[in-house]
């Protein structure tokens, strides 16, 4: 007999809007929930995945009770009045969670949209990262001091991850506005260092896959790819 097909890993998928968050960000759902878990998203994309979290758990509300309305119709239990009124309550409560759904859908679209038309009218025309650049900044992004050594006086930056970065990549971050120290810390106690917006974007932008047009995902039934489902 022939092997068995490796199992396809599991994939974050919770609104009909997740293809685009992706094409418009060149990255996957899992990806932009780990950055803006790790401070590298500039404000409107952290605004859109934190519109995003929402939308999933409105989501989860909505796959649970249709769950449930399906086991309730299997034939699982005796056809009843009390099963009749579980229906009744049941439908109830998923169209309470389908206005919820609807309602955080139409909240990442007002954040989706702007970044949308931005990123269409955008024009690369910025000193791309280097591949060392991209990992300084990152491990910057999960926390880091500037220290100076009180014997030696020699000063570098150690990351929360434990990386370390030399002061003239430092500078060199500093004087293209990526980063910022907190000057009013002493640098022997160690000065914190942290991305600007500038430096969020650039990352952002850096660790992007590059795309070139929305992928075509087919639409569930009565649906459509820009608007989320509307009930009679």
């Amino acid at each position: 007999m022939p092997p068995e097909p490796a199992p396809t890993p599991v994939r974050r998928a919770v609104s009909p809007l997740d293809h685009r968050l992706e094409a418009v960000t060149g990255h996957d759902i899992d990806t932009l929930w780990a950055y803006r878990d790790r401070g590298v998203l500039d404000e409107p994309h952290a605004h859109l995945v934190d519109r995003h979290r929402e939308l999933a758990k409105t989501q989860t509300g909505v796959t649970f009770y249709l769950r449930l309305l399906n086991r309730l119709s299997s034939g699982e239990f005796d056809v009843d009045d009390a099963l009749f009124t579980r229906i009744d309550r049941t439908v109830d409560q998923l169209e309470e969670a389908s206005d919820a759904r609807d309602a955080a859908a139409r909240q990442v679209l007002a954040a989706l949209e702007p970044i949308e038309a931005a990123a269409a009218a955008s024009v690369p025309d910025a000193k791309p990262l280097s591949t060392d650049d991209q990992a300084a900044l990152l491990a910057i992004a999960g926390g880091a001091k500037l220290y100076e050594h009180l014997l030696t006086g020699r000063m570098s930056v150690t990351a929360a991850s434990g990386t370390r970065i030399p002061h003239a990549k430092l500078q060199r971050l500093e004087d293209a506005g990526l980063v910022v120290r907190d000057t009013d810390h002493p640098v022997h106690a160690g000065q914190p260092v942290s991305l600007t917006d500038a430096g969020r974007a650039a990352l952002f932008a850096a660790r992007r896959t590059p795309t070139t047009q929305a992928p075509k995902v087919p639409a569930r039934p009565g649906t459509s790819a820009s608007t989320p489902a509307q009930r009679r």
